[in-house]
């Protein structure tokens, strides 16, 4: 029974879905992260819930036609944590763009893009300390989207997407390798729908897989299973309603009416206002590309007009219709002053929750500093997703993301974790030839600390480096390279003298 419903439903569902012109689907929703490093550290493992998870998609066509093009961004948060204790986090950027394809087969409506994406990809600095990194991934991305509709306008869909990398750095700017996908589904249940839009409730689901492997070896694997609801707005081709013609009288004259074009403004651009609203009487029309809205047939004498668009101010006006003649009145629309919100942004120290006044704060390009009771109150905020920098002397810098709501006070708490300031490992020894024990001038190369050094005349060299463990690259002139691993540890000073054997003459 159900797959007959279905059938039946098909013709209405692909006109519908034949006559969409654009849809923006906006969603917020959560991940369930788990990930892990390995280098030639211990390991770092991890995973947990994150929220604030936001992504934008919006999609057009030309017309009614098969070819159109997509655009999403999206913007994870990210927060390692050991118990209750935050050690590091931030948020990660993912964005794509490209032309798109439909096609319709029943029931079903299969689309397929490919176009360019953006990832930011995490990696840590090290395992035993581990600072929160951001890889960058420039891909070709090919993806797909197949949506089954059900019987009470609900819809089923399923998604994936192929990213092939172009290019990959790392968060110093080296190169580095990625790879990954994503792949998802969705239930559609319908919400409002008009003459020319439809709202639709969107519960989402998104499975996502990256790996990156960086130029010393150090791979970086994560999964994100993500959770979600959506609200999507998609406009259609509607068919303007009509004035019913009205048999004439017999006895009097016939009187020819007459039609008047509305061309719908910009009061301060002049530029037109597609989708504006012309009400006439009690018939509500739509403005087409241009802002015109053509009505006919009117009977002669005057005739008045409550135009409405989103975002301006509604207006009226008036004119007078002459028998069998068509007028053209222009009408222009003031926008409305936009909308703003207010941020309240607390900073507490992480260990102790205490406030902490007088910290400067940065919202998008606004400056801001916290009171004595650790808060800082922004307003005058454009709605939509703003940034959130908090720097502090003795505290490691944070940033975080926030979502401004007109009208409306968002309130962000951000904790400071205390900065532990390191005493770092001292190398030191000597390199000499294994025959005869004399001193060699040699190069030390040891990669994960970036560090590039050459002993003296006697042989000698000192590095100093962050503890850990490392593979230290020992060579010199006419004799064999020699690798080592050694561990350090912060404040500590290790004597590594190393004997170089000659190469063999050919």
């Amino acid at each position: 029974m159900l797959v007959l419903l279905t059938l039946l439903a098909a013709p209405t569902v692909q006109a519908e879905a034949g006559a969409e012109r654009a849809s923006l689907r906006l969603r917020y929703g959560m991940a369930l992260r788990d990930g892990r490093q390995a280098d030639v550290g211990p390991g770092l493992t991890y995973e947990g819930f994150t929220p604030n998870d936001l992504a934008a998609v919006g999609t057009g066509w030309l017309g009614t036609s098969w070819f159109g093009a997509w655009a999403g961004v999206q913007r994870e948060a990210f927060d390692l944590r050991e118990g209750t204790l935050r050690i590091t986090g931030g948020s990660l950027l993912r964005a794509s763009v490209g032309p798109r394809a439909r096609a319709f087969l029943g029931p079903v409506r299969a689309e397929l893009g490919a176009g360019y994406g953006f990832a930011q990809l995490p990696h840590f600095h090290d395992s035993s300390a581990p600072v929160f990194l951001r890889g960058v991934r420039h891909a070709a991305v090919v993806n797909g989207v197949l949506r089954v509709s059900l019987p009470l306008g609900l819809g089923l869909e399923a998604r994936g997407e192929l990213p092939v990398s172009l290019a990959v750095r790392d968060a110093s700017g080296a190169r580095a390798e990625a790879k990954g996908f994503s792949a998802g589904g969705a239930l559609l249940v319908p919400l409002r729908r008009a003459e020319r839009w439809t709202g639709t409730l969107v519960l989402d689901f998104q499975h996502v897989q990256d790996t990156v492997t960086l130029a010393d070896g150090t791979e970086s694997r994560q999964r994100l299973r993500r959770v979600g609801a959506a609200l999507e707005l998609a406009w259609h081709d509607g068919a303007r309603p009509s004035l019913p013609v009205v048999a004439p009288p017999e006895a009097p004259p016939v009187v020819a009416p007459g039609s008047v074009t509305f061309r719908v403004l910009d009061a301060r651009t002049g530029l037109p206002l597609p989708g504006a609203r012309v009400v006439v009487g009690e018939v509500e029309h739509v403005a087409d590309a241009l802002g015109e809205v053509d009505v006919a047939p009117l009977p002669p004498g005057p005739v008045a007009a409550r135009v409405s668009a989103e975002g301006y101010a509604a207006a009226e006006a008036e004119t007078t219709v002459e028998a069998g003649t068509r007028s053209e009145l222009e009408v222009r629309a003031s926008p409305l002053p936009p909308a703003t919100g207010s941020l309240r942004v607390t900073v507490v120290n992480a260990q102790t929750r205490v406030p902490l006044p007088g910290v400067p704060v940065s919202v998008g390009t606004v400056e801001a500093r916290t009171n004595l009771t650790g808060e800082a109150l922004v307003e005058a905020l454009t709605p939509g997703p703003v940034s959130v920098a908090v720097k502090s002397a003795g505290f490691r810098p944070a940033e975080e993301a926030a979502f401004i709501v007109a009208g409306q006070e968002t309130a962000l708490a951000v904790p400071l974790e205390v900065e532990r300031k390191e005493t770092r490992a001292t190398l030191t020894g000597q390199v000499r030839s294994a025959r005869g024990g004399q001193p060699l001038v040699a190069t030390l190369l040891i990669t994960k600390a970036k560090v590039r050094a050459r002993t003296d005349k006697k042989g000698a060299f000192n590095v100093q480096v962050r503890g850990g463990t490392y593979r230290i690259t020992i060579s010199a002139r006419g004799h064999r390279s020699q690798t080592k691993v050694v561990t350090l540890r912060n404040g500590e000073r290790t004597i590594f003298n190393v004997d170089l054997f000659p190469r063999g003459k050919r």
